[in-house]
C-alpha cells in the first residue's frame, strides 16, 4: 500500500523541492536587514524569531514568526489539497489516510529542512521550531495544540525557549501514537523531533553548562 501511495502522482514529487525552496527563504534575515542588523552576527546568530526578538525588537520578531510558520503550513496545506483531489472517489479510506500522511509528511519535512539548510545561506539556517510547528498546524492540529501547551509549560517554568522547543517536539511521536496514527506518521514525527533536537545541539551544551540565555535576557 505504501508503494501505491508513493506512485500516486508525479505532481506530488514536485511539491518536495518547492517546499524546500520556500522553507529556505530566511525571513529573519530579511526583516532585520531593514533595521541595519545582520542577525547572523548578533546574539545566538540564529535566524529564528527568538534571536530576532533579542536583536531587533518585537515587530521584526512577530513578522519572522508568522512567516516561518506559514512556510511550513502552506506547502503541507497545498499537498493535502492535491492529494485529496487525486484520491477523490477512492474506496479504501486507509489508503487515503496513508497517502496524506506520507505526502504531507514528506513535504513538511522538506520545508523544515529548507529552513535548517537554506540554499540562500550556503546551507545554513535556523532551528526549525516555528516552521515545524507550522507543518503540524496542518498535518496534525491536535498534536500542534498539545505541542504548544508543552512548549508554554516548559518555557514558563524554566524560562528557556530552546528547552521548551526540544521537550515539546520530542513528545511528538508519542502524541501520534496516542492518537493511533499510522506508523508512517509516527516515523515522520520521530524524524522531525530528531532533526530539531540535533539543530539544538549547541543549546543543549549551553543548558548543561548553565550559559543558555533565558527569556528576557539579551
Amino acid at each position: 500500500m505504501i508503494g501505491e501511495a508513493l506512485n500516486l502522482s508525479p505532481y506530488l514529487y514536485i511539491l518536495i523541492p518547492a517546499a524546500f525552496l520556500l522553507g529556505s527563504i530566511p525571513f529573519g534575515l530579511i526583516f532585520t536587514r531593514k533595521q541595519g542588523v545582520d542577525i547572523r552576527a548578533t546574539g545566538s546568530k540564529n535566524i529564528g524569531a527568538t534571536n530576532v526578538l533579542r536583536s531587533a525588537g518585537k515587530m521584526p520578531a512577530i513578522l519572522t514568526l508568522i512567516s516561518d510558520l506559514l512556510k511550513g503550513a502552506i506547502p503541507v496545506f497545498i499537498t493535502g489539497v492535491v492529494a485529496a483531489k487525486i484520491t477523490e472517489g477512492h474506496q479504501i479510506d486507509q489508503f487515503v489516510i496513508l497517502s496524506h500522511d506520507i505526502w504531507e509528511g514528506l513535504v513538511g519535512l522538506a520545508a523544515v529542512l529548507g529552513h535548517m539548510f537554506s540554499i540562500f545561506l550556503h546551507f545554513r539556517g535556523g532551528k526549525g521550531v516555528a516552521t515545524g510547528f507550522g507543518v503540524l498546524i496542518v498535518y496534525s492540529p491536535v498534536s500542534a495544540f498539545f505541542v504548544l501547551i508543552a512548549w508554554i509549560a516548559v518555557v514558563s517554568i524554566t524560562k528557556y525557549v530552546s528547552l521548551g522547543g526540544i521537550v515539546a517536539v520530542c513528545l511528538l511521536p508519542l502524541m501520534f501514537m496516542l492518537q493511533e496514527a499510522t506508523m508512517v506518521k509516527v516515523i515522520i514525527g520521530a524524524v522531525l523531533a530528531a532533526l530539531i533536537t540535533l539543530k539544538h545541539s549547541s543549546n543543549i551544551r549551553n543548558l548543561i553548562a548553565g550559559t543558555e540565555s533565558r527569556v528576557g535576557e539579551k
